[in-house]
């Protein structure tokens, strides 16, 4: 079995720094590792169309963004088959079959969804494309064999959703399509990075994202606006770390290196989290340090992204020539699945020679 590996992204706007910790890093680290047989990153344009069906263009604009951000973090085109959803037509044929072995009553329990719903107050007004996204999403994980899915701590749900979908066409058609595995960030606070503002969702509708793509005093501007400990007022005060989200970001991004170079009077973070507790560090400090953190990050990326941007038409080359790869093999796997299913009916010799006696007077 081959090791596969298929991730990608919803071009609603600019990744953010939850996705860099969430997964983007996670696939620029399985990237070099190159303990892969293919390596497969979506543009995930028909589930964003979801809920954006009425602002099409939204999507359209940031295809090109989220491809740079890809790009910007160091994924390599000849290392990685980027490829736009909604131009590989074999994922539309996989998910009206799989839409077969699903109830709407398993659809309306999966958490995520479930979640999303409430979010966007769609109540009994639900879109039919957005209610049946985990099917969809069975589609492009299958239909690339995909047997790894970094994601998400919240996307596991919808992935166990697609192992359910796996287990019922291979108990109907025989040994079809591979169960995935979600592959998840090590460290627990990357699963789900708050906002900002310290809303447990960092969200490009909430306004509290820090972007990849951010000029080095835009992120120095979010980072000293960060919510901390309402009541750490002044520096003497003993401060809070549960819900302080500049603490939650350094857990997210800081090393012990990284005290020797901006914060040398604490070796590490532990020590660092116990003078808060105490009292003596103000915030301004801890925000100053966490900023220089996230720059030392993001001006690599940042510099990077400037250079493709000044070649749009070589990105959009890279996205042709892989959505051409893709469209090969999600093929592979529609054809897999419809001799499997016996509904291959112009390929069925054995058909066609069986029907043909059972018309010919005499056998003749």
């Amino acid at each position: 079995m081959e090791r596969n590996i298929l991730t990608g992204d919803r071009p609603t706007g600019k990744l953010h720094i939850g996705h860099y910790v969430g997964s983007l890093k996670l696939r620029k680290k399985l990237q070099d590792e190159g303990a892969y047989d293919n390596f497969y990153v979506m543009i995930a344009d028909v589930q964003a169309l979801t809920d954006n069906w009425d602002n099409p263009e939204k999507i359209r604009q940031n295809i090109i963004e989220v491809a740079l951000d890809y790009l910007s973090i160091g994924l390599d085109p000849n290392k990685i088959t980027f490829f736009i959803q909604s131009q590989v037509k074999g994922l539309f044929e996989l998910t009206c079959y799989y839409l077969d072995v699903v109830t709407l009553a398993r659809l309306h329990r999966n958490p995520t969804v479930k979640s999303e719903l409430k979010m966007r107050n769609f109540e009994e007004s639900i879109p039919m494309g957005f209610l049946t996204y985990p099917v969809s999403q069975a589609a492009d994980i299958t239909g690339f064999d995909a047997t790894i899915v970094p994601a998400g701590e919240d996307q596991e749900p919808m992935i166990e959703q697609t192992r359910e979908i796996v287990r019922s066409i291979n108990n109907l058609y025989g040994e079809t399509l591979y169960e995935p595995k979600t592959m998840l960030p090590e460290n627990d606070v990357c699963k789900r990075l708050p906002g900002t503002d310290g809303n447990a969702k960092m969200s490009k509708s909430l306004g509290n994202c820090i972007y990849l793509s951010d000029d080095s005093e835009t992120v120095r501007k979010k980072v000293m606006s960060m919510y901390t400990d309402p009541d750490h007022i002044r520096i003497e005060d003993p401060g809070k770390i549960e819900g302080n989200t500049v603490f939650t970001y350094l857990d997210a991004f800081s090393e012990d290196s990284d005290f020797e170079k901006y914060l040398p009077e604490y070796k590490n973070l532990d020590e660092l989290k116990a003078a808060y507790q105490h009292g003596g560090v103000g915030d301004v400090k801890i925000k100053k340090f966490l900023y220089q953190i996230l720059e030392e990050e993001l001006a690599p990326i940042r510099e990077r992204r400037h250079y493709y941007e000044e070649r749009i038409p070589e990105v959009f080359d890279i996205l042709r020539k892989g959505t051409e790869e893709a469209n090969k093999k999600c093929n592979e796997v529609v054809k897999r699945l419809e001799e499997n299913m016996k509904i291959n009916y112009f390929e069925d010799k054995e058909l066609i020679n069986a029907q043909t006696m059972k018309y010919t007077p005499n056998g003749d």
